[in-house]
């Protein structure tokens, strides 16, 4: 599943070739809004608000989509061919640009007015640009309701606070020494933990120069953690561990020092 550092980086690729120009095509292909046409509207913005995207026109109607595990939006020239066999759930497009949303996990298109019936239930955003302690407190309050959930659940629940994926949840828990089984109950100053959440994905949201990769030294880019089972620990020397946590369908790969980050 994407993280809210690549579904940023996602929003603004779409203002960069949709934002105040005029739609001249839309096509959407999925069944519920299969008639609709915004042609002649023009596109305000594109938001990200933790792994969901909100593309805003300036007729009052906003376009909600969500990555989910496979989806991506492509750009492309005006009326470009779209590749064979790409599944693609909708096009949005101007004269110049095209935008090309392929195995969208999500796709709405309702008043902007009523944004908050598919993004009212995430807690604070991580990217939010007004992040502030309030925002760290209130995560920390929504996770610390559910006291006898693992931290590496709670930390994936959107609810909570919105934005982690596997990548950031592995390296949030390791800087902070905590294990991801560790029930919510036994750990200490979520708060801060949240705060370290927010300047690893505020790190990482503009940088564009490929995958993750250990040892990366550009700031949000390297990995101690995520990815690295079987290897030594960067801290420790210890090898790390890769696992899974949470009940079926819904478990999600861990990654762990045990030495580092005890039980």
């Amino acid at each position: 599943m994407p993280e809210g550092d690549a579904v940023y980086r996602t929003a603004a690729k779409l203002r960069a070739a949709l934002d105040g120009r005029v739609l001249t095509r839309s096509d959407f292909r999925v069944p519920r809004y299969a008639t609709a046409d915004l042609a002649g509207r023009a596109v305000v913005t594109t938001v990200s608000r933790g792994k969901h995207l909100l593309t805003r026109l300036d007729d009052g109607q906003t376009v909600h989509t969500h990555l989910r595990m496979d989806g991506s939006w492509r750009i492309q020239a005006a009326g470009s061919h779209v590749r064979r066999g790409d599944v693609v759930r909708l096009i949005l497009a101007n004269d110049e640009w095209q935008a090309v949303g392929i195995k969208l996990g999500l796709v709405d298109l309702l008043r902007t007015d009523n944004e908050d019936q598919v993004v009212g239930h995430l807690g604070p955003d991580l990217l939010d640009p007004h992040w502030d302690a309030g925002h760290a407190e209130r995560a920390a309050a929504n996770i610390a309701r559910h006291p006898e959930t693992t931290i590496g659940e709670a930390l994936l629940d959107q609810r909570n606070v919105a934005g982690i994926g596997t990548i950031w949840r592995a390296e949030t828990l390791f800087l902070s020494g905590v294990s991801p089984f560790r029930l919510v109950e036994e750990v200490e100053n979520l708060e801060k933990m949240m705060s370290l959440a927010h300047r690893l994905l505020d790190a990482s949201k503009n940088n564009t120069g490929g995958p993750l990769t250990t040892g990366d030294q550009r700031p949000g880019r390297r990995l101690w953690a995520y990815g690295r089972a079987g290897r030594p620990c960067l801290r420790c020397g210890n090898k790390l561990i890769g696992g899974e946590l949470g009940a079926q369908p819904y478990e999600r790969v861990v990654f762990y020092c045990p030495a580092c980050q005890p039980r």
